[in-house]
């Protein structure tokens, strides 16, 4: 740390109680107060160099003061006897921790060259330019000082120099990263003016500033895992700055911090603005994150912490809008017996841009995947709590594309997770959410803990029955008929013909060439399934097709309804069998 000493007399104020003076012969004639402090000096010297202390001190003065208030006076009684012995040239010592206290005294006292040619003023702003701003460290003290008086240090031009000297330092070796914990001590207002000079010379990378925006927000944001009594105002004003200074381009900062800044602009209160950059910002790179990083909460409800589903799915709907990729495979336009031959290397430069294309899709279709999988087990984490509207359930797992998900496995925990949290969820809410699966897309597993399952709507366990049957028929090559019972019923609200749900993929099925395939052989007619499925899922007279089952010995009871269906077997068999031989029965003993 430089300093600077000047005048070169002994110290000989003394104190007597609250009152300060000087050993001298001569008899002191003028009284100052500075706060608690009453100084008993001379005017000669003080009045030789001070400005302002001639102007109080005038002859012209009607009534001359017995004595002189300087309550207002930058730095109070210290800053004011310094510059008192300045004047009696008497030794004080000027280093980075006074400076601005000093300087900023002495220009209220009018201690320039105009009143008195080498006063302290001018003799500061040559220590200041020549020894502190070629310092790094004192530079960041200086700087850390002006925050007592902002206004005078402004019009002083100390703090804009101190910033642009700091900001040039930082320039001066953009590859380093030595200044981010230096830099992370500064006030926001002052990190602000210093990022956004480094930032705008567009020299330092977007990693590094990114890097140095994290340190300082981990040093100044408080924790949101703490209760919120530390939260405030200036926290929120300092979280939407932070995000006004975040670089651009992409992966300058990680999704999780991102993500975390969004859980504090909830807490915050932060401006919509601020929320709505950081879930956009935050959805480009989506795949980074994880479950812990999206459970963002909205408020607490006692002691239950509801989450913010709205702003997650802004943020999957962003990284849907990311994912778009244009054509891979693009046609080639055919050249004309009059055209030039392209050459080999434009060829070559055609296949290199598909292949990146192809690589660039593969990569997009890798990214969706792995989001897919990242929104089910967030949905699967807050399926739980037990104040999560359904429709923002339904609205999430519709916010990811039906080709993202290899399977609806996870869709499954999920419906069974958050039936079993809200038991007393209606029986047309329960048919809504279970629209977000497709039974065909279960696994053998899956379909036989649903036609277990007795939270399920009853038609969404026929329908997994029935797809699990075509399933398994599709791979033997036959499908059983449809029970009487249920084909009547289906056929009543659907107008299929006697016929209309057979699938005998037999040779004596009638079906158009079209409908077969000559590679694998005879294959079911899908239309059929498909229009049985929409009829399924249309259908709301859950309680007819029940009546029919429990008439028809299919079911005993409501209670109970899945313990004459199944078990259901744990090899993957044909799971209708067992509707079939009950069915068989019961005509039987007709």
């Amino acid at each position: 740390m430089k300093f600077m000493k000047l005048g070169s007399r002994p110290d000989t104020f003394f104190a007597n109680e609250s009152i300060r003076s000087i050993s001298s012969e001569v008899s002191t004639d003028i009284k100052i107060q500075v706060q608690d402090r009453l100084y008993h000096l001379h005017k000669f010297p003080l009045l030789s160099k001070c400005g302002l202390l001639q102007t109080l001190c005038s002859k012209d003065s009607p009534h001359p003061p017995t004595t002189i208030y300087l309550s207002d006076i930058p730095g109070g009684a210290d800053a004011f006897e310094l510059c008192a012995k300045f004047c009696y040239s008497i030794t004080i010592t000027v280093s980075p921790l006074n400076f601005v206290p000093l300087r900023c005294a002495a220009e209220y006292l009018l201690m320039t060259n105009a009143v008195d040619r080498g006063n302290l003023a001018g003799k500061l702003e040559s220590f200041f330019k020549s020894c502190i701003l070629q310092r790094w460290k004192d530079t960041l003290l200086t700087l850390q000082s002006t925050r007592q008086f902002p206004p005078l240090c402004e019009d002083l031009k100390i703090t804009s120099r101190c910033i642009d000297a700091l900001a040039a330092n930082v320039l001066s070796h953009p590859s380093k990263q030595w200044w981010i914990k230096d830099l992370a001590e500064l006030s926001i207002d002052h990190y602000w003016r210093i990022m956004l000079a480094v930032k705008s010379a567009g020299v330092v990378s977007s990693k590094i500033v990114g890097e140095a925006i994290k340190v300082y927000a981990s040093r100044w944001l408080p924790n949101m895992g703490d209760s919120l009594h530390e939260a405030n105002l200036k926290h929120q004003l300092l979280l939407e700055k932070i995000v006004i200074l975040l670089p651009i381009e992409e992966g300058s900062v990680s999704c999780s911090f991102l993500l975390k800044l969004l859980k504090a602009a909830n807490i915050l209160n932060a401006s919509s603005t601020s929320k709505l950059d950081l879930a956009r910002r935050a959805g480009v790179q989506l795949e980074e994150a994880n479950v812990n990083d999206l459970l963002i909460a909205s408020f607490t409800d006692g002691d239950e912490i509801l989450y913010d589903v709205d702003v997650v799915i802004t943020i999957v709907e962003e990284f849907m809008l990311q994912g778009r990729s244009p054509p891979t495979s693009p046609l080639r336009k055919k050249t004309s017996g009059g055209e030039r031959r392209r050459s080999r290397s434009a060829e070559n430069v055609d296949f290199e841009g598909q292949e990146n294309g192809r690589r660039s899709s593969s990569a997009s279709h890798s990214s969706m995947l792995r989001v897919a999988k990242l929104i089910d087990l967030y949905l699967l984490e807050i399926a739980r709590n037990e104040k999560l509207p359904v429709e923002k359930v339904i609205a999430l797992a519709k916010a990811v594309p039906d080709f993202a998900r290899m399977d609806h496995d996870n869709l499954y925990r999920i419906i069974d997770t958050y039936l079993k949290a809200h038991p007393q969820l209606e029986k047309k809410e329960r048919k809504k959410l279970c629209k977000i699966i497709d039974c065909k897309k279960l696994s053998m597993e899956a379909c036989v803990h649903a036609a277990q399952n007795e939270m399920l709507p009853l038609r969404v366990v026929v329908q997994v029955l029935f797809f699990e049957q075509a399933r398994a028929a599709m791979a033997g090559g036959h499908v059983t008929e449809l029970p009487s019972n249920i084909k009547a019923l289906l056929t009543k609200a659907a107008g299929f013909n006697e016929k209309g749900v057979t699938m005998n993929c037999t040779s004596g099925l009638e079906a158009n060439d079209s409908e077969w395939s000559s590679a694998a052989g005879p294959k079911c007619q899908m239309t059929k399934v498909a229009t049985l499925k929409m009829k399924l899922e249309e259908d709301d007279n859950d309680m007819e097709l029940e009546q029919v089952m429990v008439r028809d010995g299919l079911m005993r009871s409501t209670s109970s309804r899945f313990r004459a269906l199944c078990p259901i077997p744990s090899r993957p068999k044909r799971i209708l069998s067992k509707i079939w031989t009950l069915n068989r029965s019961v005509s039987e003993r007709l």
